[in-house]
């Protein structure tokens, strides 16, 4: 692992091996926020933790520099905690294991952490680094972003200072974003009074397993597969076939991960398991053969289990499980302006339906308010109808793009220099914080940018070692020649 800290250019490898040691799952970032703290002390730049929990560097200019405009250079210290079934890890005590992977690097049964780890890391870079030449530049490190944005939300209004804003959280080289979408919470939640099961009954738990997951921003187009979406065609089927009734579903984890599992515990009369388990060979290869082009680890079987001693009704089980698969997922359409890039979509991620309690999350996006207000209101309607209430939370809007932008065109030109090619100007469906950001300081000039990543969110998240030395050359570049006030 150590030979991670090796790689070019090490200024970056060295502070993300580092922040892969210390754990950072959203929600509990207690360890991050005093290793940034350390580390900003170490580097000997002021450094403070605001209200909202996110970690503020301040670097003053070099000689020369300070009629320069100021930089606000943004990443986000939490990650996605995303394991493999067969691992162990903790991910509120245990380092991330990455690894060199010929081009890439990889993690150990886990999420890597690279986003956003490596935005973190280049803000670290620059922080230390008494040779780079630069105006005043503020670093703003925000905490939870990928459970709600809470460290943008919450941030301080006149804490930063600065005229651009450079978020460091994008996944493609080479192309620069000037928008994104907006996204909201949902949540439908029913409580209802579970009855005994009969002692004459069988129970069996359904499980699929073995999907790709993935952001729901960035690869909900792909028509991967979502476990819950999966599981509910599965059991409406043998709940009208072999008078099988709900105990529990357990899918999903993250409300911005396609969820990869789903696991369903189901009772029935002891003489219809076999045609149960006969009906799960057929839906396995029903499944591998529709999404034989896109997921190629599916595993789907049923187990016997002990008895639970209560289930859902059968009106309830009912209505649930006809919420479930009339629940709108995935892409809703395209921005006409753009079409290859998706406006409108919704992620049915999480279902836990246990002891009397039924909660069903997902996180709906939209670059228009229009649309973002239109697949709310589709989905409560369709919870609704089940009896459910639905509630909304963590609403941010969307970043309008400004495709005249100086700093935009400061790094097409310095990219162009560099490398001796042009730039990608792109919206992106993914959320970012930029909007928020935007909303407490709306003078701010933005742009986000990034060294390549792939399946973010999941255990196959991998960053291309080839993407971060000439992304590092191209921050102290534009760094360097950031325009007077």
């Amino acid at each position: 692992m150590n030979e991670i800290q090796n790689l070019n250019p090490q200024c970056i490898w060295k502070n993300f091996y580092a922040l892969t040691q210390v754990p950072r799952p959203s929600g509990h970032l207690e360890k991050i926020q005093q290793f940034l703290l350390d580390f900003g002390k170490q580097a000997g730049v002021e450094a403070f933790k605001d209200p909202a929990g996110n970690i503020v560097f301040r670097k003053p200019a070099t000689a020369g520099m300070e009629n320069r405009k100021g930089i606000i250079l943004q990443a986000h210290m939490d990650m996605v905690p995303q394991k493999t079934p067969e691992s162990t890890h903790n991910f509120e005590t245990d380092p991330i294991e990455p690894w060199i992977d010929g081009e890439w690097v990889k993690a150990k049964g886990t999420t890597l952490g690279a986003d956003n780890g490596l935005g973190v890391a280049a803000i670290m870079a620059i922080m230390e680094d008494k040779t780079l030449v630069h105006g005043p530049i503020n670093a703003l490190i925000t905490a939870d972003e990928e459970t709600g944005m809470y460290g943008a939300n919450d941030l301080p209004e006149g804490e930063l200072e600065g005229d651009i804003l450079m978020n460091l959280d994008s996944e493609h080289w080479g192309k620069f974003v000037i928008g994104s979408a907006g996204g909201i919470d949902v949540t439908a939640t029913l409580e209802y009074k579970e009855e005994e099961t009969s002692t004459d009954d069988a129970a069996v738990r359904v499980t699929l397993k073995g999907l790709r997951g993935g952001h729901s921003g960035l690869e909900i187009h792909e028509g991967r597969g979502n476990a819950n979406k999966m599981m509910a065609r599965c059991v409406r089927e043998v709940i009208e076939t072999c008078d099988a009734r709900l105990a529990s579903w357990h899918g999903g984890n993250m409300r911005n991960a396609i969820p990869f599992k789903a696991e369903v515990v189901l009772t029935l009369p002891k003489e219809n398991v076999a045609a149960l388990k006969e009906a799960a060979e057929e839906w396995k290869a029903d499944f591998v053969d529709e999404y034989k082009q896109i997921e190629t680890g599916i595993e789907f079987f049923v187990e016997d289990v002990e008895l639970p001693k209560t289930q859902a009704p059968e009106e309830i089980s009912d209505n649930l499980i006809n919420a479930i698969l009339a629940c709108h997922d995935g892409v809703v359409r395209m921005i006409p302006s753009y079409p290859s890039v998706v406006e409108t979509s919704s992620n049915l991620a999480i279902i836990d339906i246990e002891e009397g309690k039924a909660a069903i999350k997902i996180l709906a996006r939209s670059s228009r308010e229009d649309m973002k207000q239109y697949i709310v209101d589709m989905l409560e309607s369709c919870f609704n109808m089940a009896g459910m209430k639905v509630e909304t939370a963590g609403s941010y809007g969307g970043w309008d793009p400004n495709p005249d932008s100086e700093i935009l065109h400061l790094l097409l030109k310095e990219y162009k220099e560099l490398f001796g090619k042009d730039g990608i100007i792109q919206v992106d469906h993914a959320g970012l914080e930029c909007s928020v950001i935007l909303g407490k300081y709306p003078w701010l000039d933005v742009v986000s940018l990034g060294p390549t990543m792939k399946s973010p969110h999941t255990t196959t998240e991998r960053a291309l070692i080839e993407t971060v030395a000439p992304f590092w050359e191209l921050l102290k570049k534009t760094l360097a020649d950031v325009p007077v006030k």
